[in-house]
């Protein structure tokens, strides 16, 4: 590496942010970024460890001491390439990817690990202002044309690998501009949308055509697209969301996650204005659901105005540290606490909603609740309820931010594709294929609801099988092959 002593030279240090008081006064990003002398030392912390683990803890295999000492010796463009050859969209997950290469990273066994995140989101803005980002558009065409439908990450990593095998690709989505989960699930706060337009002009630019509007199975059916294209990629994610079901949850106000943040994302736009029903001014807002959406509706709620806002999780509070049972470098299942939580939530662990409450009108009005426990039986957690351990919370809206179950089936049957025993597309695990021949699925409708760099690796897996599928062969990069001369 650069700097031998790195490690022990600089601290860890990451970006800031704006007061809360400020912060929450609109929707734009709020971090202050490390000046580049900042970032040079950051990255002269990246050791010499010999196996690098946070390859193992990167589901995209990026190069990550490789960037670390060209960011140290200051040769962004050269950074920016080795990043760009596993990661198609390092401006989307330098800003929201929970980092696992951070806790696999050698120096996190003392808690201090190189901020590869930070670093990375600094690589990608380093190349869009220099305009290092050129796609060729001189590439040598196939005559091969294939059909992807929904633009999410795993979606978008797809058409862009395809692109430069040399097909043709057209992009379908249902909504009006391309980004799925991107554009209409993360609220601007953590990703700006100008952000994903000037990379999908970059992809339009390379000569992928996205045709927003359109509805696979009823603008058009998937036997039309069979008949025009040589492949098909489904990524449609897992949209079938976790409800819950108990007494109450048809009031007004008991609100999915994913209606109020994409109602927002689209409301701070200028294509929709705010609905009243969806709103959270004024009003005592409950957010049942631990996650990033959880966290989500919070920060959306707190930017809206709400009078109050807490968080319900019905398991029991994670440990500050590392547990036990998941030594480095494995994924902890450790207390975290995101910016929007810090922004005024109240946080209640271990707690199970049992019923909505309304009033003569419809609306919600407050919600019960019952304290539990957790035992583990059979190598399975069991939950149990605390005898008289009731309580009753007011509240106007609730927000559910249980995650998804799956695909749901009615879109598995518009697309004439099954699913598993998961509920997700019967895709196999040696080639993304999936029932129909010529028929390929990646992300979180194949995988199950899962993190933004494991829907990227998932589209530029399915890419390259789509490319072996029509060539015969393929030179796109494959996870594992060591061979990314191609990327």
């Amino acid at each position: 590496m650069g700097k031998t002593t790195g490690f022990l030279d600089y601290g860890r240090k990451v970006e800031n942010y704006k007061e809360v008081k400020q912060r929450t006064k609109d929707y734009h990003e709020f971090t202050l970024p490390l000046n580049d002398k900042e970032l040079n030392h950051q990255a002269a912390r990246c050791m010499n460890c010999g196996i690098p683990f946070c390859h193992s803890g990167c589901p995209l295999g990026n190069l990550i001491p490789d960037f670390n000492d060209a960011v140290y010796k200051e040769q962004w463009q050269k950074a920016s390439d080795l990043l760009h050859q596993t990661n198609n969209f390092p401006e989307f997950t330098g800003r929201l990817c929970p980092a696992p290469c951070e806790e696999a990273c050698v120096l996190n066994i003392d808690n201090q690990p190189v901020t590869i995140e930070n670093i990375e989101k600094n690589i990608a803005e380093k190349a869009f202002e220099n305009q290092w980002l050129k796609e060729d558009i001189n590439i040598l065409r196939t005559g091969k044309k294939v059909a992807i439908i929904g633009s999410g990450p795993a979606g978008l990593a797809a058409a862009e690998q395809l692109n430069r095998a040399g097909h043709t690709v057209v992009v379908f989505e249902k909504d009006q501009k391309p980004g799925g989960l991107l554009r209409y699930g993360i609220p601007d706060f953590k990703l700006e949308k100008h952000i994903i337009d000037r990379r999908l002009k970059l992809m339009q630019q390379a000569g992928i055509e996205f045709r927003t509007g359109c509805e696979i199975g009823k603008d058009i059916t998937i036997d039309e697209l069979k008949g025009l294209y040589d492949a098909i990629a489904v990524c449609v994610g897992a949209n079938d969301r976790r409800a819950l079901p108990i007494e109450g949850a048809e009031f007004k106000g008991v609100i999915q996650a994913m209606d109020f943040l994409s109602h927002n994302n689209r409301v701070v736009t200028g294509s929709e204005p705010l609905s009243e029903e969806l709103s959270a001014k004024g009003k005592q807002v409950i957010v049942i659901g631990g996650g990033d959406t959880g966290s989500d509706c919070i920060g959306t709620s707190i930017r809206q105005g709400a009078k109050s806002v807490l968080n319900f999780e019905i398991m029991p509070k994670p440990t500050a540290s590392r547990p036990e049972n998941q030594p480095w470098p494995y994924w902890p299942m450790r207390l975290r606490t995101s910016s929007s939580h810090q922004e005024g939530a109240e946080r209640q662990w271990s707690i199970a909603t049992k019923a909505f409450v309304g009033n003569e009108c419809g609306k919600l009005v407050g919600l019960k609740t019952v304290k539990v426990s957790w035992s583990v039986e059979n190598g399975r957690m069991q939950l149990h309820e605390i005898p008289d351990s009731e309580q009753y919370w007011p509240c106007e809206r609730v927000y559910l931010a249980m995650g998804f179950t799956g695909t749901k089936a009615s879109t598995a049957e518009m697309l004439d594709l099954s699913l598993n025993q998961r509920q997700l597309l019967n895709a196999t695990e040696n080639n993304y294929q999936v029932n129909n021949r010529g028929v390929f699925a990646a992300g979180d409708c194949r995988r199950g609801q899962s993190l933004i760099v494991w829907a990227i690796s998932e589209g530029r897996e399915m890419a390259y099988h789509i490319d072996k599928y029509l060539m015969g062969s393929s030179n796109l990069p494959q996870k594992g092959s060591g061979d990314l001369s191609k990327a």
